[in-house]
C-alpha cells in the first residue's frame, strides 16, 4: 500500500473513489492545519451568525437544527465523524440555522480560499466536493421523505440503517456494532416524534430482534430486515462512487 492508502479515513471525501493517492494526502493534511474542539451540546456555528470557515468533523457527533421562538427543536440532518459541512460557505453572509455539537467534537477548519485553491487546481478534489454535496442534498431528501411518507417504527429504523453505512463507509463500524450516542430525546428530534414514541418503537424494534440500543452502542442484530421495515435502500448515498472502507 502506498502512504494514501493507509491513511485514516478523517474525512468522507477521502473515500471518493476518483481521488489519486496525491490527492488524499492534500485533502488530509488540510486537516492538521486547524483544529479546535466543541463541547456537547455547544453550538459550532449559530444561527444568524457569519461563517468563517469549511468544517470538517474529526470525532463527535453533532447535527443541523432549527429551533422556534418557543424552544421547539427540529434536527435537519446528523454530522457524523467524517462528515464535511457548508464547503461553499464563502457565499453566506449569515447562518440561516445552527450546527450544534452532541457530543464533544473535534473540528478541522478550513479558510474556504484555501479550500476553494486546492479545488481549482486538482479537478478530482473538485468531483469529491460536488459528489459530498450531492449526497447531502440526497440525504436531505430522504429525510424529508421520511417525515412525510414513513411510518414511526419506518423513520426510526431508517435512521438506524443510515448511520450504519454511514459510518461503515469511514471504516468505523467494522461489524454490526457501531457508536451510536444519541438520546431518545435527540431521536425524537430528527424524526418528528415525541420521546415517548420514540421509546416505543425502539422497544418494538428489540422485541424482534432487530436491534439492541444500549447507551452509546448500537448493534443491528438483522440488517436485511431492518432495511426491510424501513424500506430503506442506501441508493441516495451514492455508495458506487466511493472505494472500500478501511480495514
Amino acid at each position: 500500500m502506498t502512504g494514501a492508502n493507509v491513511l485514516e479515513r478523517r474525512t468522507r471525501l477521502l473515500a471518493f473513489s476518483g481521488l489519486s493517492d496525491a490527492d488524499r494526502i492534500l485533502i488530509d493534511r488540510l486537516l492538521d492545519q486547524r483544529q479546535r474542539v466543541v463541547s456537547a451540546r455547544r453550538d459550532v456555528v449559530s444561527e444568524g451568525e457569519a461563517p468563517r470557515f469549511v468544517n470538517f468533523v474529526i470525532d463527535g457527533w453533532g447535527c443541523r437544527y432549527r429551533q422556534l421562538p418557543d424552544g421547539r427543536r427540529q434536527v435537519l440532518s446528523l454530522m457524523l465523524p467524517g462528515d464535511v459541512f457548508d464547503p461553499n460557505v464563502q457565499v453566506l453572509r449569515r447562518m440561516d440555522h445552527a450546527i450544534g455539537a452532541i457530543t464533544t467534537m473535534t473540528i478541522a477548519e478550513v479558510v474556504p480560499d484555501v479550500l476553494s485553491d486546492l479545488v481549482c487546481s486538482h479537478p478530482a478534489i473538485a468531483q469529491a466536493i460536488w459528489w459530498n454535496d450531492h449526497v447531502a442534498m440526497a440525504t436531505q431528501r430522504e429525510w424529508i421523505a421520511s417525515l412525510g411518507l414513513r411510518s414511526a417504527r419506518e423513520r426510526i429504523a431508517q435512521l438506524f440503517c443510515e448511520v450504519y453505512f454511514r459510518l461503515r463507509l469511514i471504516g468505523r463500524c467494522p461489524t454490526q456494532t457501531c457508536e451510536f450516542p444519541l438520546t431518545q430525546a435527540d431521536v425524537a428530534e430528527a424524526t418528528g416524534l415525541t420521546p415517548v414514541h420514540v421509546n416505543r418503537m425502539v422497544q418494538e424494534l428489540r422485541r424482534e430482534r432487530l436491534i439492541e440500543w444500549s447507551g452509546r452502542t448500537l448493534t443491528i442484530l438483522d440488517l436485511d430486515r431492518l432495511c426491510e421495515v424501513a424500506q430503506f435502500t442506501p441508493a441516495y448515498l451514492h455508495l458506487d462512487r466511493t472505494t472500500p472502507a478501511l480495514r
